[in-house]
């Protein structure tokens, strides 16, 4: 197994290098939007939307923000933009200062979830976001279904160990170089395998940990299963059902179950 470490290449290459070779099996689960992800359906939609955020004027380094209610979309989001060459930066749900923290980071495309949409424009307006994308159909959106349409085209070259790739209220910007070392320190204590399912608890609004976490299991081949707020019957039931090996838990620790 390639340590984490050693990977040179930007986040899209480290975490979905090798989804096509896992075909359809399992890669993220989300409880709470009942969505399920296989590893090629993924790649394949975070590749082909990024080409369609490029089609349709995305520019390296432009700051995206993402405005939306469920991790499976919180991921796709975060991993199309990385690959278009955008920075993502996720909004924390809830958040009353959406409009406030797009104008800050001088975003100019803005990614949203349908039961959020109105929010989202609203926003917009507000800001200098000139282009509102959704995953799914919703008013003066254009949805993220319609990106994969279109004709793919080359996606962007760059340095990782410059180019940025996430911007985070807390934590500022970082690189793809970044991400990818704190995958490799958060994996000293996770040691995830291809044969793990790892059960995520955490909330929307801890997007680094989730984005490095996440990406971090996909990059290993692992089942990512996330539920937010299952109450202590429903976490034992959930642990049960999908057979979890490896828990995030709400203290930001992972641990073996």
């Amino acid at each position: 197994m390639r340590p984490t470490s050693s990977i040179k290449g930007t986040v899209t290459e480290a975490v979905f290098g090798c989804a096509h070779e896992r075909g359809d099996r399992p890669a993220l689960i989300d409880l709470g939007a009942g969505v399920v992800y296989g590893y090629r359906r993924l790649a394949d939609e975070v590749t082909r939307g990024a080409s369609g955020l490029v089609r349709r004027g995305a520019r390296q380094c432009q700051v995206s923000g993402i405005h939306v209610d469920n991790a499976a979309a919180q991921t796709l989001a975060v991993h199309t933009v990385i690959a278009a060459g955008g920075v993502a930066a996720p909004i924390p749900f809830p958040s009353g200062e959406t409009a406030g923290l797009l104008a800050r980071w001088d975003a100019r495309l803005l990614i949203t979830t349908p039961e959020l949409a109105e929010t989202s424009l609203q926003a917009a307006e507000a800001s200098r976001v000139r282009q509102v994308i959704a995953f799914g159909q919703a008013r003066d959106t254009v949805d993220f279904a319609d990106l994969l349409l279109l004709d793919p085209g080359p996606l962007p070259l760059f340095d990782p160990s410059v180019q940025p790739a996430l911007l985070t209220e807390d934590e500022g910007l970082l690189t793809h170089s970044d991400l990818i070392v704190r995958m490799h320190e958060m994996d000293k204590g996770a040691a995830l395998e291809k044969s793990d399912v790892l059960l995520v608890t955490w909330p929307l609004a801890c997007a680094l940990a989730m984005t490095t976490l996440v990406g971090l299991a996909l990059m290993r081949g692992a089942l990512v299963v996330v539920a937010p707020g299952l109450s202590p019957a429903e976490l034992s039931a959930t642990i049960h059902d999908f057979g979890v090996t490896v828990m995030a838990l709400l203290d930001g620790t992972v641990q073996r179950v």
